[in-house]
């Protein structure tokens, strides 16, 4: 009946259940992911070395994410329209059964449990994406999507710290906060799964998308190669960059100064995914899908400044610590966001290349969370006396001057590939 509906409904009100039934599930997805960050695990230390405790769940977690991002280049771009539903409720109800043992094994044995919580929860945003991708309306869908992590973030934090303040341990608040989300994951996993597959419409515009073997992967990477390789090395960092805000912002607030408090989590977010949503929406005006590509880099590159800016500001005292953590993030998020979707579906469509768009999200997310786990262990090993504001303020420099570079090379490189993909009377 609803997929019916779907089919026959007018295109603004299928562009908004699309959004609202992805947006639910990957935000109710982060409910299993993320609320451990707003614990600290102050004073507890590895296996009685210089790691802190929490630095070991975090790295723990993001290899497990890690991996499953190396395997999802292969099961996201092969899995049929028919399992996707199934398999997203069975990502999730192992990743809750991790979170209960993280509650009840001794504190050393909590890294395993953390570990395997990661491994099913990498594939989640790829098969989430394989229902919005190919639409003419994809950055739109996408928009609402990238919306559900910035804000699910921030808010299961906020819920974390609620938990904690009711009464309930740091160790027992991630399952907790799980519990709370189940079935509204369980729901918005029913609506996302009624979306009928792309029109023909969709297609002329987009190209088709289709499922790819380890054939069509290598050729993909043979076709964008260096390209590919310059969206990597910015990406492996990138990831890095935002991982480390969004994980330990906690301590950053407190080396500004700042009194611990559950809403300063959403106070920093919030504003940054209206913003967001707004840019890549606004990316949909682009019909041209050469002139949209160009598009998309400006947007990651004015995030690269931004964040520069920011933090110039931040050392000038003409701007607050709260500012300064809205401004960086806004602008590693115009940076970031792209790579989840928007980005390659213009390369996609631009290009006429073959596939789908998953397969080169989950090579770029495999690489970025590999960086992810190298620069906290850089941080806790190499310099365990800086503190966490210090050592983002040095990073945000690092990144705004290195990924403006990074950016402008691909740039160029894509918009040739596109070109070139082009006949000349279409141009």
């Amino acid at each position: 009946m609803i997929k019916r509906w779907l089919t026959q409904t007018r295109p603004p009100l299928f562009v908004a259940y699309c959004i609202a039934a992805a947006f639910c599930t990957y935000f109710c997805m982060y409910a299993f992911r993320k609320p451990f960050g707003a614990a600290t695990f102050e004073g507890l230390k590895f296996l009685d070395t210089e790691i802190n405790l929490k630095t070991a769940f975090v790295i723990s977690q993001i290899i497990g994410y890690t991996i499953s991002k190396y395997m999802g280049c292969k099961f996201c771009s092969e899995i049929g329209r028919a399992y996707q539903a199934k398999a997203l409720v069975a990502m999730i109800i192992i990743a809750q059964l991790a979170l209960l043992g993280f509650a009840v094994l001794p504190e050393n044995l909590k890294v395993a449990a953390i570990f395997i919580n990661g491994v099913p929860l990498g594939m989640v945003w790829g098969l989430v994406s394989r229902y919005l991708e190919g639409r003419k309306t994809a950055e739109l869908l996408f928009a609402g999507l990238s919306c559900s992590y910035i804000l699910a973030s921030s808010s299961v934090k906020t819920v974390g710290g609620w938990t904690m303040e009711s009464g309930v341990t740091q160790f027992w608040m991630p399952a907790t906060v799980g519990a709370i989300f189940l079935v509204p994951f369980f729901l918005s996993v029913f609506f996302l799964n009624q979306l009928p597959p792309p029109s023909e419409e969709d297609i002329t515009s987009r190209s088709k998308r289709t499922i790819m073997d380890g054939k069509d992967r290598a050729g993909f990477i043979r076709q964008f190669l260096l390209g590919m390789i310059l969206l990597l090395v910015l990406y492996f960092f990138l990831t890095a960059y935002r991982d480390f805000r969004d994980n330990y912002m906690p301590e950053v607030f407190t080396a500004m100064g700042y009194a611990s408090e559950p809403t300063l989590f959403s106070r920093a977010d919030y504003p940054i995914a209206f913003g967001i949503m707004v840019v890549m929406a606004l990316l949909n005006l682009a019909k041209n899908h050469r002139r949209g590509l160009l598009a998309v880099f400006a947007v990651m590159i004015s995030g690269m400044l931004l964040m520069g800016i920011a933090t110039v500001l931040k050392d000038m005292d003409k701007i607050s610590g709260m500012w300064w953590m809205i401004l960086i993030g806004f602008g590693a998020y115009l940076a970031y966001v792209p790579f989840g979707a928007v980005l390659f579906e213009r390369v996609m469509a631009s290009t006429k290349a073959a596939g789908t768009a998953v397969f080169a999200i989950y090579l770029c997310d495999a690489v970025g969370y590999t960086g992810s786990v190298g620069i906290q262990i850089y941080k806790d090993l190499g310099h365990p006396d800086l503190d966490y504001y210090q050592f983002l303020r040095m990073f945000t420099y690092a990144m705004a001057i290195t990924g403006t570079v990074l950016f402008l090379l691909s740039s160029i490189y894509f918009y040739r590939k596109a070109g070139a993909a082009i006949p000349p009377l279409e141009r």
